[in-house]
């Protein structure tokens, strides 16, 4: 019994890590087109605030139609999988594409068509709907291919999703940058031949104004959620007889449901699942337009000096609504970088659903209660190290990563306190939703949504506090999205998480390698005066003292090590060293 739990382990970890590797891939690429695009004249932080503002509409929208997809799909195929009803899984399957390929289309055509009023009354900033235009047909492609990826999440094959992420991101990264290059050049004289048709803009066009660049940049998005797409077709056709042959040997279907209901089912379990993410995308839209209109009240009277350009005193209404979107791009730059070590951690969110779910099905308790404390410590300790790795080292990484628009890395240090709850609530969201209590991240987060509110109309309006008001409320969001999603998980499944094991001695590694990891920085930067050396060296002083403390305090014990891709190996070479019997 313990060889096989043990192997389940072993499978349920390989999954965990085939998607990490495709995340952070993922996300990599996103970073690197985030950067160059920023960094590219007449982009800058303005552009980051266009191009944010817009997306963060598309993805309340994204949220509401599709996001609950695939771990919906995949906790009902991997249910009938477990009662070997496979029949029955490609109903679902069947059922799901066909209704998620019609909301795909409205919400596309909502977006599209409805841009204009979005921009101006939810926003506040008119010219973002060029933005959300760019983005609209995506929507649907990102509907259909959902359905396909949770499918065979279900499966426990997560290739599909893996690959075709990457591929995606690889294309948007590509395309991203091509799009606002082209821009650069050529722009300017199609953008005047537009207007005459338009009427569009009366801004000067002898550059191509940031709004329009964001615009291009968020063109690459559709065009590789297209390829993204037709590479899952190719996908599911290379498999589809392998998936008949599967069919026919399986049990009689226990699914004995009309489409009518099996349709009810989808969306009972896809609409909660969706919920937290339509609550979390309407967090970062609360942000931009209170942002907005924060700071234009902030700074009525006075907008500080910034950068080469003198202090303005009674600025007009269009000044105040740049410099917004100058500091809610600022912030966006943060989210960029945070968005990276939560891409570590959404592996174990994503596999956790479907093992849960089949767990569950059979009734074995203890493995899912062993599957989500294990998640829980793994996550930890992949979160708290980059946690206090951004605080320390923010000033160094926006002067290598954004060298023509560095402002705002202290918004970074304090946004990064929110990441470790953050990966926490994806690892307890994943836990919930297989366990059936789908709603429960969703309640968490309004509670927080709540709070959020409250705490960016007080601070933001502050002139001393302004855009740093909108990290800080952040910070309490996810703390009270945490405890709530803790407390029902806790009281539902019996999970063993010490105060010493799972916080204490992760936190006097992750404080000890920040310790080292900043008089590194600072002592390489004496000598070499160069900060890309520096930081790698950092980082590198960093990954060695953060392994060998987890190592001497014993934080992971030996059968947790073999759990771990390739553990195996590695506890053989921890045990030749006497580190571990």
């Amino acid at each position: 019994m313990n060889s096989i739990r043990h192997t389940k382990s072993q499978s349920f970890m390989g999954n965990v890590a085939i998607v990490l590797l495709a995340q952070l891939m993922v996300k990599l690429l996103g970073m690197v087109y985030r950067m160059v695009i920023t960094n590219i004249e007449g982009f800058g932080d303005a552009g980051n605030g266009f191009y944010n503002a817009g997306f963060q509409i598309y993805t309340v929208l994204l949220a509401i139609s599709s996001i609950g997809i695939p771990n919906a799909i995949a906790k009902m195929v991997s249910e009938r999988i477990a009662l070997d009803d496979y029949k029955g899984a490609h109903s679902v399957f069947k059922t799901a594409f066909i209704l998620f390929a019609g909301i795909g289309v409205f919400f596309s055509a909502f977006l599209f068509f409805g841009a204009e009023a979005l921009a101006t009354y939810v926003i506040g900033q008119s010219e973002v709907q060029y933005v959300m235009r760019a983005l609209a047909p995506s929507i649907f492609f990102v509907c259909v291919s959902s359905v396909i990826r949770g499918y065979f999440q279900g499966l426990n094959d997560m290739n599909a999703t893996s690959k075709s992420q990457i591929l995606e991101q690889f294309f948007k990264c590509i395309l991203t940058i091509a799009l606002v290059v082209f821009t650069v050049g050529s722009m300017p004289y199609l953008m005047q031949l537009a207007t005459k048709f338009t009427m569009l803009y009366n801004k000067d066009l002898s550059k191509t104004p940031p709004e329009i660049m964001a615009a291009w940049a968020n063109m690459a998005s559709t065009i590789a959620t297209l390829i993204s797409f037709a590479y899952l077709v190719v996908f599911y056709t290379k498999r589809k007889r392998e998936i008949h042959i599967k069919i026919q040997k399986s049990h009689t279907s226990t699914l004995n449901v009309s489409t009518g209901q099996l349709v009810r089912s989808i969306l009972m379990i896809s609409i909660p699942i969706s919920l937290a993410s339509i609550i979390t995308a309407l967090n970062r839209v609360i942000d931009t337009a209170t942002i907005a209109r924060g700071i234009e009240i902030a700074f009525a009277n006075k907008i500080p000096a910034y950068g080469n350009f003198a202090a303005i005193i009674n600025p007009t209404k269009s000044q105040l609504s740049d410099y917004a979107m100058i500091l809610a791009g600022r912030l966006s730059k943060s989210d960029t970088l945070i968005n990276l070590p939560l891409a570590l951690n959404v592996a174990f969110s994503t596999v956790l659903v479907p093992s849960i779910s089949g767990a569950l099905a059979k009734g074995d308790t203890r493995e899912a209660s062993n599957k989500i404390t294990y998640s829980f410590l793994i996550s930890s300790l992949l979160i708290l190290p980059c946690a206090i790795g951004l605080i320390v080292l923010a000033q160094p990484i926006y002067k290598l990563i954004y060298p023509n628009a560095s402002l705002g890395s202290d918004l970074l240090a304090l946004m990064s306190v929110s990441l470790i709850f953050s990966a926490l609530i994806q690892t307890m969201s994943g836990a919930l939703q297989g366990m059936g209590k789908v709603l429960v991240p969703a309640y968490g987060l309004i509670v927080g949504c709540i709070i959020k509110i409250i705490l960016n109309i007080i601070l933001i309006r502050i002139p001393s506090i302004n855009i740093y008001g909108a990290a800080i409320s952040s910070i309490v969001c996810q703390i009270a999205a945490f405890i709530v999603c803790f407390a029902v998980l806790s009281k539902h499944l019996k999970i063993n998480i010490s105060f010493s094991k799972y916080i204490a001695r992760p936190l006097i590694a992750g404080i000890i390698m920040g310790f080292f990891a900043y008089f590194s920085y600072e002592a390489v930067m004496y000598f070499t005066n160069t900060n890309i050396v520096s930081i790698f060296v950092s980082i590198a002083v960093a990954v060695i003292i953060y392994a060998f403390m987890i190592v001497v305090l014993k934080v992971l014990n030996s059968d947790e090590i073999k759990m771990l891709p390739g553990g195996e190996k590695l506890y053989s070479i921890l045990n030749k060293m006497k580190l571990y019997k």
